[in-house]
């Protein structure tokens, strides 16, 4: 198994790695960039003071605002150097555009490899991919490549179509899947349903990105447990986005995603931009390493996470990123309690008749927030109804409204024109 050198390295060792990767960075930002030429100009930012990494503090961030105001003053490259093009979701604003490079596309595929190898993926495995490989997604394309750099067995059959799943499961043979752990869930239906042995079947674990599936406590959240109660595969989860190109990965332990140091510096900051310490939520805050055609400095993801810097039991020293507690512009303040969308999600995974959710937050007219629940489910009615605000009580205090739908209904809202995943929670308060 290979794990790059740096991640066994201890965190001071590691500090140090950083700090120079960092001087060339910000080297190559000041000649190349003319957002951040200009940003250091206005912030009278003199990089020759910047030598390690608390002096990052001296440099304020850059948000998703900037990325959408600024987007091509971004790039650091003439558009020659292009290779591909591609487009960050749009779910917390319009969407932005970034730009590879050909040595993009192989730092890509080598954080895919590193992430893959660490969620135990070996040259003999045959990877399903249940992801978007179009429509300008990233993720899909990176782990293809990073399944080819690995030397595994990859077949691409997409999102959806769990007939077509399981037909493919059955000629391949494939020992890993790579999909939105929801969708287990809808495999397993089907699979009941049409009196399938999944359990039985060739997949032995699965890759899973876009939902989270521990706790705070790194414990199988309600989503892990009931896949794992259905169908005993090894489940590893990820964090990563576009605009990162780095994923975060479980290893073998399921302690949290482990941080690959050559990729990108990651900071953890509270309201007032200040670090927080380890075991503390703050927000996710990245550098990245060696990215030529768009690279950030400071960039606030929004994402709030806890981090934590003990060695691993798989050997690696590197800080590992606990599960997404909730993205900051996300946050909900309903009757005094406040609550992020991944709460919500565990109390309706855990309700047998919820097949399917949307969560949609609006003002009141007296200006605070309001939730409500689109449920899809074949069994709608007062009992059901019930049960869903009984459980939200008792989980968090705090009972929404609930609609019902067919899980059809819902699932077309999910699934709108051009979407790339489920969206699950719509926020109409602005």
């Amino acid at each position: 198994m290979y794990i790059p050198e740096i991640e066994l390295k201890p965190q001071a060792e590691i500090k140090r790695f950083q700090e120079g990767k960092l001087q060339e960075l910000l080297q190559y930002l000041s000649e190349n960039s003319a957002y951040y030429q200009r940003f250091f100009k206005t912030h009278q930012v003199d990089i020759t003071e910047i030598k390690t990494l608390e002096d990052l503090q001296k440099i304020p961030t850059t948000t998703k605002d900037d990325l959408q105001k600024y987007n091509n003053d971004f790039l650091c490259v003439p558009k020659n150097k292009i290779i591909d093009y591609l487009t960050t979701s749009g779910t917390a604003g319009d969407p932005v555009v970034f730009a590879e490079t050909e040595n993009d596309l192989q730092r890509l595929a080598y954080n895919e490899y590193i992430s893959f190898v660490c969620a135990t993926a070996k040259p003999d495995d045959i990877f399903q991919l249940m992801v978007t490989l179009d429509r300008r997604f990233m993720a899909g394309m990176a782990y293809y490549e990073g399944i080819r750099k690995l030397g595994a067995g990859v077949v691409r059959v997409g999102p959806g179509n769990p007939g077509l799943q399981f037909d493919t499961i059955e000629r391949i043979k494939p020992t890993a899947l790579v999909t939105v752990p929801s969708f287990l869930l809808k495999l397993i239906d089907y699979a009941e349903q049409h009196h399938i042995d999944y359990q039985n079947s060739s997949i032995k674990k699965a890759v899973c990105i876009g939902e989270s599936l521990r706790n705070e406590d790194f414990s199988l959240n309600t989503l892990g447990q009931r896949i794992k109660e259905k169908w005993d595969i090894e489940l590893y989860s990820t964090y990563a986005s576009t605009e990162m190109g780095t994923a975060f990965t479980d290893c073998e332990f399921g302690m949290g995603g482990h941080h690959h140091p050559e990729m990108i510096i990651v900071e953890f900051l509270d309201d007032e931009g200040n670090p927080v310490p380890p075991g503390t939520p703050g927000e996710v805050t990245i550098t990245t390493l060696g990215v030529e055609g768009m690279p950030l400095l400071r960039f606030k993801t929004g994402d709030i996470c806890n981090h934590f810097v003990d060695k691993c039991k798989c050997g690696r020293t590197t800080t590992r990123l606990g599960s997404v507690i909730g993205r900051k512009n996300q946050m909900i303040k309903y009757k005094g309690t406040t609550l992020y969308p991944p709460a919500l999600y565990d109390v309706l995974n855990d309700i047998e008749n919820v097949e399917n959710y949307m969560v949609c937050i609006s003002k009141n007219t007296i200006g605070t927030d309001d939730i409500e629940i689109k449920v899809g489910t074949t069994k709608p009615g007062d009992v059901l109804k019930k049960e869903v605000k009984d459980c939200f009580r008792a989980k968090l205090r705090v009972a929404p409204d609930v609609t019902f739908y067919t899980p059809a209904e819902i699932l077309k809202m999910q699934f709108p024109e051009m979407s790339r995943k489920p969206i699950t929670f719509v926020d109409n308060r602005n």
